[in-house]
């Protein structure tokens, strides 16, 4: 192998250098790709999308605190220091193990000695596909901008509905799903309505709308300890929010929610609950756990690949005898111990094995409101939610990113403003016949 150590050192290519390909660029996928910065190998990193995204944000995004932008960077920027690494704008479709190639969506093919799969998951409604119609989950900014057009649409077509029955349903929104994003964003959208929009209107009251947040199981936040679950849901009600445990969703469609034998009329829902692997995990031809991800060994590499390392929300990783969280902490530690291990792989060394360091969790769940697991200590309230602004500050990437969202933060906690209530995209029809009771 050729080239020389060192972060951002010069990088001397040759056709003996072997070839890392790392696929994908959030958590897991950069920081497997910075910690190869000046290794002796060629790194190249595949996203179809040319930005690192900081998920945790994405909910602010959707309920118009953020701007994309601000919680987003472009990977090329990020990684232009690494002299050995390339950045692929290119889809993934199937990794031919036998063959140590990659199809890519335009149907070329990627040859590699050692592959990092950090692709991420997507959205999962557990064979019910068609209420991702209605129910549009959150994990591209994509979905973020088209949950903030509809919850914002629906306070405008609020304010020209006639019939109060109806005027109740655009009012009403149910988050499903109490996991960290669904109490996240119950709790944004109770701010939204009795903060930021109150004075926004004239024909209708927004402190008035409802926000309902369902979760199947017996309690929200099931990761968490049970009395910090129990502390979130006081702050939720405070906030207005509606928590219903123990009510699975039965149906979804244009009009509402069945939950059970009930029935939640409303006009806009949004989807929490459950994630599912991406197609390119079945390609994979070992064996994958109920949400598709794949189940790795415990030095993170493929079940008979040594040279093939899954990290990220795809691996479904068990660490000193419990499974590690879908958190971007994990990714991230994840993505350093498949980088060094590549290099092990490829020199020929021993694989070293995955050591989980919990750092924690956190959840805010509004203004001044949040919980946090730091194991022996846990907090909520203020000092959590302070302990998160802090947390989430320090681990976004670029000076820019944090000036911004630590000023937008601050405005928006003087003033209950939210900046960025932009309706964008085309705006979906209402019903034919609505005009009748439209307040012209």
């Amino acid at each position: 192998m050729q080239g020389r150590a060192g972060d951002g050192g010069a990088y001397n290519p040759g056709v003996d250098v072997p070839q890392v390909v790392i696929l994908g660029g959030g958590f897991g996928g950069l920081a497997a790709a910075r910690a190869l910065a000046g290794a002796p190998v060629k790194v190249t990193l595949l996203d179809r999308r040319n930005h690192h995204l900081f998920q945790p944000l994405l909910y602010q995004v959707a309920t118009a605190g953020l701007s994309p932008a601000e919680i987003a960077s472009p990977i090329r920027r990020i990684l232009w220091r690494q002299r050995n690494t390339q950045v692929l704008l290119a889809e993934a479709v199937a990794v031919d193990l036998p063959a140590r190639r990659i199809a890519l969506a335009d149907g070329s093919r990627l040859a590699y000695d050692a592959l990092i799969l950090a692709t991420g998951v997507s959205h999962s409604y557990f064979g019910h596909e068609a209420w991702a119609a209605h129910a549009p989950g959150l994990k591209t900014l994509d979905d973020a901008l088209d949950i903030r057009r509809r919850v914002l649409l629906a306070y405008e077509r609020a304010e020209r509905e006639g019939d109060e029955e109806r005027r109740r349903q655009w009012l009403t929104f149910v988050v499903v799903g109490a996991g960290p994003t669904g109490v996240e964003m119950a709790g944004a959208l109770a701010e939204i309505a009795r903060h930021t929009l109150a004075r926004d209107f004239r024909s209708i009251d927004p402190r008035t709308a409802r926000v309902v947040l369902v979760e199947a199981g017996p309690t929200l936040l099931p990761a968490y300890p049970p009395d910090l679950a129990a502390k979130a849901v006081v702050q939720l009600e405070r906030l207005g929010v509606q928590v219903r445990t123990g009510a699975p969703v039965t149906a979804i469609d244009g009009a509402g929610v069945q939950l059970g034998a009930q029935r939640l009329a409303c006009r806009t829902v949004i989807w929490a609950a459950g994630v599912q692997a991406p197609p390119l995990a079945r390609t994979l031809g070992v064996p994958l756990d109920r949400a598709g991800r794949v189940q790795v060994e415990p030095d993170l590499s493929l079940p008979g690949h040594p040279r093939v390392f899954v990290v990220g929300d795809l691996a479904a990783v068990v660490a000193d005898g419990r499974a590690v969280p879908g958190v971007a902490p994990a990714a991230m530690q994840m993505g350093r111990r498949a980088a060094d291990n590549a290099l092990r792989a490829l020199r020929g060394q021993e694989l070293l094995p995955f050591r989980y360091v919990d750092k924690g969790s956190l959840a805010t769940i509004g203004r001044s409101a949040a919980v946090a697991d730091f194991g022996r200590l846990r907090l909520s309230g203020f000092v959590a939610w302070m302990a998160w602004l802090s947390i989430h500050i320090f681990f976004l990437i670029g000076f820019r990113n944090r000036f911004v969202v630590m000023f937008t933060w601050v405005w928006a906690y003087l003033t209950f403003q939210r900046s960025a209530r932009l309706i964008l995209g085309e705006p979906t029809p209402p019903d034919s016949n609505a005009g009748e009771r439209l307040l012209l």
